[in-house]
């Protein structure tokens, strides 16, 4: 495989020199693989064997599939590339992945996993009016995780196309199909059991990967730091600058802004993410919630060490230049790095390590919003509690099928967006309906019904609104509409506005219902929080 300045279309292309047979057979290998072990591992049984794995893995597994299924391809294709061309700025997103863990150590992985039973449903439906509540934390995590998804859809259509040199948009669009069909496989065929175990195949794979990358490429400068450090500036035309705050955020006041804006959504979006959120009901008890999260904390702390170097060894190594020529652009970064220390063999393993990586958090989304909509909304909201497990399982699989043909949309229309960008923006809308639900349920005494809805549907819809009307959509070259501009708000991440929004809309709404919470609940939750005194199932 050779790399070569085509003058006539002004990139780079990767040519194929008698390999993409063997490339698509490493992938094909891949998915046959992981299909196989979600089967072999798949839930077979109630519905509690579907969603949740009958609650029968340890803090250890846990922890290992939480960092599967948090390390996704904006974990490594997107920080990467943004770190390759921002430098400094874009490690920003690894500190704020990382951070964002203590969130969940301190205040929520413990509780939720006594209170709760498949979905974070459970827990706000637990002392308030069940329907209403339900169907809001369906829809929230429907579209919270379709957003993730298409995130990752994204990241899956840019690393194929640069690994068999997939040139063109209806290229990019059939890739992003055929990851969505093999995902709806996995979540069809494994649950929640399959899911994990792919999830734990594929975290190792990752962290194994990105250790050897780290390692060729240190050793590479002779395990010089300061010579990789300065052959980065020499490759970045930002040069010095790119180990400086500011390089992409301190151009403005608005740009500065935008950084606090997308910090907040970072460091208090995981907490609120629906299928991080359903990983802690894998495990028997709070005690391994906790050992779940204190797991994943480590591997993900050594997985963003590893990030920081590739980043600046693909702006030595590739160049920015290259780097923005290659289809996928920033997301290219990484696999273009694999090419230059390793050749066509590291290439084609680093880009089948991302892309297992890219199905399973996928896999695991998917299960997790169909799992919502079943035992939310069709169980509990529509049936009023009289479903059966096998009915809830039937309609989760065809909820799945559904969501993956909207993510699949999704993904084709945002394909050159980076992909750690747009997942920024899914920690937003998960930091906005979650967060201030969680939280109030969990530690407000008079936090009631109402309450529950206007936080949740009004930070919603406010960080959806801020969105539609940023340069996200409209008004920039990178927009996902560039020829139109209607963009009002100046902000590409709405999180400094929706997330403090939620709050106050929590408060108004209950202070705001006349009917009173309902206490003997509220303290019989408090209880089972703090103990788990009620939760064995």
């Amino acid at each position: 495989m050779t790399t070569h300045y085509d003058a006539d279309a002004g990139h780079h292309r990767i040519v194929e020199a008698g390999s993409p047979v063997i490339n698509f057979s490493v992938f094909a290998v891949l998915i046959l693989v992981t299909l196989f072990i979600a089967y072999r591992a798949s839930s077979r049984g109630t519905s509690s064997d579907y969603f949740v794995a009958g609650s029968t893995f340890s803090g250890a597994q846990n922890g290992i599939a939480l960092s599967g299924d948090f390390l996704s391809a904006a974990s490594f294709l997107g920080i990467a590339g943004a770190i390759a061309i921002h430098g400094y700025d874009g490690f920003l997103y690894s500190i704020g992945f990382l951070v964002a863990w203590l969130v969940n150590l301190l205040l929520v992985a413990e509780r939720l996993r006594n209170t709760g039973r498949f979905t974070m449903g459970d827990v706000l439906g637990f002392r308030m009016r069940q329907r209403p509540v339900r169907a809001a934390a369906a829809v929230s995590t429907m579209m919270i995780t379709i957003f993730y998804m298409i995130a990752q859809m994204a990241g899956a259509g840019s690393l194929v196309a640069l690994l068999l040199n997939v040139q063109g948009a209806w290229g990019q669009a059939l890739i992003i199909a055929v990851v969505g069909v093999v995902m709806i496989l996995y979540v069809l065929v494994g649950g929640m059991k399959g899911t994990t175990w792919v999830q734990i195949f594929k975290a190792t794979l990752l962290l194994i990967t990105v250790a050897l990358m780290t390692l060729f490429l240190l050793g590479k400068f002779g395990f010089s730091v300061n010579d990789l450090m300065d052959q980065a500036a020499a490759g970045n035309p930002l040069g010095e600058r790119m180990f400086a705050p500011g390089a992409q955020y301190g151009e403005s006041s608005t740009t500065r802004l935008d950084f606090v804006s997308l910090s907040l959504a970072l460091v208090l979006g995981v907490a609120g993410l629906p299928h991080v959120l359903m990983r802690f009901y894998t495990v028997p008890t709070a005690k391994e919630a906790r050992r779940s999260v204190v797991w994943a904390t480590w591997l993900m702390s050594g997985f963003y060490l590893c990030t920081l170097v590739i980043g600046f060894g693909a702006a030595a190594l590739v160049g920015t230049e290259k780097i923005m020529n290659a289809p996928g652009e920033e997301n290219s970064a990484a696999p273009l790095l694999a090419y230059e220390i390793g050749g066509t063999f590291l290439l084609g393993v680093v880009a089948a390590v991302a892309f297992a990586t890219i199905l399973a958090v996928v896999a695991g989304l998917t299960l997790t919003a169909s799992a919502s909509f079943a035992h939310d909304l069709y169980a509990n909201v529509i049936k009023r509690g009289r479903a059966d497990s096998g009915s809830e399982v039937r309609v989760a699989r065809q909820t799945a099928m559904v969501i993956g043909a909207v993510s699949i949309v999704g993904g084709i229309l945002v394909h050159e967006q980076n992909v750690a960008f747009l997942v920024g923006l899914a920690f937003a809308f998960a930091a906005s309906a979650n967060l201030s639900t969680l939280l109030y349920s969990l530690f407000w005494p008079r936090f009631n019904t109402k309450g529950t809805l206007w936080a949740m549907y009004g930070g919603l819809g406010s960080c959806l609104l801020l969105v539609v009307f940023s340069p996200v959509f409209s008004g920039d070259p990178d927009s996902i509409i560039p020829a139109v501009d209607f963009a009002l708000f100046p902000l590409k991440n709405p999180g400094i506005v929706s997330i403090p929004l939620s709050f106050v809309f929590g408060v108004i709404g209950t202070f705001r219902d006349e009917e009173p919470a309902d206490r003997a609940r509220q303290a019989e939750m408090e209880v089972r929080s703090l103990t788990g005194i009620g939760s064995e199932r």
